[in-house]
């Protein structure tokens, strides 16, 4: 009979979620749920030094914010508790003593100033296992005399470990590399190292997924599961996250290439249910189907790993601008109201019916921080340039916009309605009283209100917009200019 498969998530709580911490979190999540599993929610806090207050809180929210639900953890509880690694020393301290027993790890009594000594010229050097065969007695000896140590596993010095990583495939490493890694520092705490371990087997995590900057260490994790005859998990890394420089070359991910967290892209106005479906492919590519919007549901129903790739993958904003704006055109208009109107409340004018400007605006943003930039025209009257008017599709000047504008002032300024329908009306039935083409007029209209070639609307909209007082003084002061 097969175990449930069991993945979890076991981020540090050092400020932020990064965008390759959520894929990790994210990747985790639906490679445990596409299989009917468990997803725990694990806190890492034993690197005390890093720990950054409110942290966990972020973490918290973000799993909320994205969908990410846990089965235990933090909040929720669960039989393998406490989730918090700070409390469960006494646990880590247990099991690194049985190793000692079973030989597999031993107290280490060298003090800082002997391990900076071995050190080079260039601060390069390692721990040379000078305490690995300290007798039994001195052993005692200093433990009774409360000699400060820390606790090394220790190595083998001979031969090879290996292990087949669900990605990579198999993986070896000379154990003549590696060194006697601490288990537990000299203040009780454990290291990353020995605690993981510990925890993943105790919480019965099956699937381990992480980035493939661990691909390497593995092996002196999967010494610790032989060493306390514990079987190996499966271990599925994920390729490297890449991002874009503005001239084009890829490098690793980091805040050069712009807003690499997840909160940075929220605040930004990215949507979060378009930021995991982008995350998602990420790395990852569906079987069988071209498809890329997905809700995480069908995330669920689509997930495996037989999709993911060894290429490091590449976060191009293009791309998620692209997902985002999709999104939001997708938004019911309660929803994308909800974000919108208080950015334009709080730029606009009272005069501007900022309602009907969001309407506009909907399905031309790639996200709500784009708005402000998007309106400049709608807060100041930009300085003018004549040749706007000039329009060869409908065959405008500057001459000919003039007197389109002379002529409909006084039928505007008389207008009963100053609603879209009415308005576009009135200015149709002035072109064809006049014989224009409808497209001229509106032209002429249109860039004497926005004084802008692109627009997000057409004339008459942007007159509704605007409303009829500021609509008239504009196109007032386009006459006086031309």
């Amino acid at each position: 009979m097969s175990k449930t498969i069991t993945t979890r998530f076991a981020p540090s709580p050092t400020g932020f979620m990064h965008i390759g911490n959520l894929r990790t979190a994210l990747y985790s999540y639906l490679l445990s749920k596409s299989q009917g599993g468990r997803f725990i929610l694990r806190i890492e806090d034993t690197d005390q030094e890093r720990f950054v207050e409110g942290a966990v809180d972020v973490i918290l929210k973000t799993l909320e914010m994205t969908g990410i639900d846990y089965d235990e953890g933090p909040v929720v509880g669960g039989e393998h508790g406490p989730y918090i690694q700070s409390e469960r020393l006494p646990i880590y301290k247990e099991y690194a003593e049985k190793l000692i027993a079973s030989g597999h790890a031993y107290y280490c009594f060298c003090t800082p100033e002997r391990l900076e000594s071995l050190k080079d010229d260039k601060g390069i050097g390692g721990y040379d296992g000078y305490c690995r065969d300290l007798p039994k007695e001195e052993v005692e000896k200093n433990l009774a005399d409360g000699v400060p140590y820390v606790i090394r596993q220790k190595m083998p010095l001979e031969g090879t470990t290996s292990y087949v990583d669900e990605v990579y495939g198999e993986v070896t490493i000379d154990n003549s590399e590696l060194r006697d890694q601490i288990m537990i520092k000299a203040d009780g705490y454990p290291t990353y190292n020995f605690c993981h371990v510990v925890d993943d087997y105790l919480m019965g995590v099956t699937h381990v997924v992480r980035g493939n900057e661990y691909l390497t260490s593995t092996p002196k994790y999967c010494l610790l599961y032989d060493a306390f005859g514990w079987e190996r998990p499966t271990y599925v890394h994920l390729p490297l996250l890449m991002g874009k420089d503005e001239d084009g070359k890829v490098s690793k991910l980091s805040k050069r290439h712009g807003a690499v967290s997840f909160q940075d892209l929220v605040a930004d106005g990215y949507l979060p249910e378009a930021i995991v479906n982008y995350i998602a492919l990420l790395g990852w590519c569906p079987k069988d189907t071209n498809q890329e919007f997905f809700t995480m549901d069908e995330l669920k129903a689509n997930f495996s790993m037989e999709g993911l790739s060894k290429s490091p993958a590449v976060f191009d904003y293009e791309k998620l601008n692209w997902f985002n704006s999709e999104y939001i055109k997708k938004m019911d208009d309660e929803s994308y109201l909800a974000k919108a109107l208080p950015i334009l409340d709080e730029l606009c004018p009272a005069y501007i019916d900022t309602k009907k400007l969001a309407g506009l605006l909907k399905s031309r943003i790639y996200a709500f921080c784009e708005i402000k930039e998007r309106i400049g025209f709608v807060l100041d009257r930009l300085d003018m340039d004549k040749e706007l008017y000039t329009n060869k599709k409908n065959k405008t000047t500057p001459e000919s916009c003039k007197e389109v504008l002379a002529d409909c002032l006084p039928l505007l300024k008389n207008a009963e309605s100053w609603d879209n329908d009415t308005l576009f009306e009135l200015l149709k039935g002035y072109a064809a009283s006049t014989e224009k083409k409808a497209g001229a007029v509106m032209w002429a209209i249109r860039i004497a209100i926005a004084r802008l070639g692109v627009t997000p609307g057409g004339a008459t909209e942007l007159m509704e917009v605007f409303g009829k007082e500021e609509s008239i003084a504009r196109i007032e002061l386009a006459l006086s200019e031309l």
